[in-house]
């Protein structure tokens, strides 16, 4: 604890002063591009990974980068995707998983969790993610971590397209989708083309991406 202690300390000091300008506009009020959905795993930093400033992304983090499927029933990741798409107006929304994730882990083998109840309950979620596997490869273990991570990825883009704020979004064409997964190790982001229906490397898919907007550009 003591050295996250001391971290403020060195914020106030030398972090701070030099962004001054930009917290005193910060002070009254956002205005986020993206609204970021990614694990509560301690080793993922959005900001470091995509090198954003405060105010650049709009935050929503939680077990498994899981976002459960609209309902009647009121939850905070729904409460937030709302706001971020309702009030704030974001543009794009990611959703980004993780190498060696123990959410994904759980999910692949339940029956360990019983003693983590609500764990349990939440990781539910991902039942889709886990069963499509289990039919692509007529069995689920922890060979298919990554696969599995990949395809929870997509089936939390499913549930997000159910939120009336993202379907209406996606309907005037004034929200993207981004399915990523961040690989911990190598620092390497894979990201979903719906092209080929399989991840890659980002810089690739968007190299490709720019070149065709700069083309349409200069034409």
């Amino acid at each position: 604890m003591d050295h996250v202690i001391s971290g403020v300390a060195r914020f106030q000091q030398d972090i701070f002063p030099n962004k001054k300008d930009r917290f005193k506009k910060l002070a009254t009020g956002q205005n986020p591009e993206v609204l970021f959905i990614t694990c509560a795993d301690s080793r993922i930093d959005p900001n470091l990974v995509t090198q954003t400033e405060p105010g650049d992304l709009f935050i929503c983090r939680n077990a498994g980068n899981i976002v459960p499927p609209h309902s009647n029933q009121t939850g905070s990741m729904t409460a937030s995707i709302e706001f971020a798409v309702a009030a704030l107006g974001v543009s794009h929304i990611v959703i980004c998983g993780h190498t060696d994730c123990g959410a994904i882990k759980g999910a692949i083998n339940p029956e360990n969790l019983d003693s983590l109840p609500h764990v349990k309950e939440w990781l539910g979620h991902c039942r889709s993610a886990t069963e499509t596997v289990r039919e692509r490869h007529g069995h689920l273990d922890k060979d298919n971590l990554a696969e599995v991570t990949c395809e929870n990825v997509l089936q939390q883009l499913q549930h997000l397209r159910t939120h009336p704020a993202v379907a209406a979004g996606l309907a005037n064409k004034r929200i993207t989708l981004h399915g990523w997964v961040y690989d911990i190790g190598t620092g390497q982001v894979l990201c979903y083309n719906e092209k080929t229906e399989g991840f890659e490397p980002m810089d690739e898919q968007y190299k490709a991406l720019f070149a065709d907007v700069q083309s349409v550009k200069e034409a």
